[in-house]
């Protein structure tokens, strides 16, 4: 998405699950330590999550552009 990389090392520190390694797996990190530091509470941490959802959600519609593309 916006170029950046966490690599393998970062996500393991994060204890990052295998499934949520992705293109947005920069942001996921922050929003997870936010969530942890803030005990959870749904209105904290809005902003971090709506990056980290915006991101999930340019990352889909960029794939379902693509999987258009090569049905074409």
């Amino acid at each position: 998405m916006s170029g950046f990389a966490t690599t393998k090392e970062a996500c393991d520190d994060a204890q990052v699950p295998q499934v949520w390694r992705d293109t947005c797996a920069h942001l996921l990190i922050p929003l997870n330590e936010c969530r942890k530091k803030e005990h959870y509470l749904p209105w904290k941490c809005e902003h971090e999550r709506h990056v980290y959802e915006l991101c999930q959600y340019k990352d889909y519609k960029k794939r379902v552009k693509e999987a258009e593309a090569s049905r074409q």
